[in-house]
């Protein structure tokens, strides 16, 4: 059975399992690491040209930016649980 996927808004899902954490980007420490991981390539900019307003830590060591609050994705990922 796949990984049940979490959808972080415009079209686009990430296998909730992966998930190590869902953060504000608007702190300073978070900056610093998106900026750093840009370098090594290892961000997927999920926005489709809008505000960031969540970064996913995934266990793969990337992180994925989001358009979608982090209490929305977190909201999202919890109705997802419960119906599986």
């Amino acid at each position: 059975m796949p990984p049940p996927l979490l959808s972080i808004g415009y079209g686009n899902f990430v296998a909730s399992e992966k998930i190590i954490a869902v953060v504000d980007p608007d702190s300073a420490p978070i900056k610093r690491v998106v900026a750093e991981y840009r370098q090594k390539g290892m961000v997927i900019d999920a926005t489709a040209g809008h505000k960031t307003r969540a970064v996913l830590a995934m266990v793969s060591g990337h992180f994925i930016l989001s358009a979608n609050k982090p209490d929305t994705l977190a909201h999202k990922a919890n109705d997802s649980e419960s119906v599986a």
